[in-house]
């Protein structure tokens, strides 16, 4: 992944993250950080 790519992909999310903190007051990201989190507790129970 080249610098450019990174930098493109990170302002993506920094963009929807204040999108998602505009329209729905943060309920989708923090829906998907719940199950990010209980993914990484999955993964580190069969480790």
């Amino acid at each position: 992944m080249t610098n450019t790519i990174a930098i493109w992909l990170g302002l993506v999310i920094v963009a929807a993250i204040v999108a998602d903190l505009a329209v729905n007051s943060g309920a989708a990201f923090q829906f998907l950080a719940r199950k990010f989190l209980n993914l990484i507790d999955w993964v580190a129970f069969w480790n």
